[in-house]
């Protein structure tokens, strides 16, 4: 991509098991994986999971967090999640991720209505967790 637009590349999670959380990402959330075979190989240090065509989620093992020394204190992120990551879908794919998550028995908050984000107001929005404890929000703007 050329258009030197600004974009949200990644987004990097500390998770304890990769593996787990690539499971965990495709069949409860419906992220395709990327990586996971040469993941597996011991070719890649992490996993990752496709956003969309322009983002992805990079699963970093936890027991990786002493080698983070791209700036003094990096290591100390390990464990202290962000605050919480928000997916914006269309319609038909954020019901689509309730079904899901509720067949994989994931928790979940209410439905709010009419929260604000990038775009203005979500029609609806919920925020649920992985197994990692990172938590998420999913909104539809339509």
């Amino acid at each position: 991509m050329t258009d030197h637009i600004p974009r949200l590349d990644h987004v990097v999670l500390w998770v304890r098991d990769p593996l787990a959380a690539v499971d965990f990402y495709e069949k409860a959330v419906g992220m395709e994986a990327v990586r996971l075979a040469e993941f597996a190989a011991g070719e890649v240090p992490f996993p990752s999971v496709r956003v969309n065509d322009e983002t992805i989620l990079d699963l970093m093992p936890l027991s990786f967090a002493e080698r983070m020394r791209m700036l003094p204190g990096s290591a100390d992120s390990a464990g202290h999640p962000v605050n919480h990551v928000c997916l914006s879908l269309p319609r038909g794919d954020f019901d689509a991720l309730l079904g899901r998550l509720a067949d994989h028995s994931v928790p979940m908050s209410e439905l709010a209505h009419g929260s604000f984000g990038a775009r203005g107001k979500a029609t609806r929005s919920f925020y649920f967790r992985d197994p990692d404890g990172n938590v998420f929000e999913a909104r539809h703007y339509d």
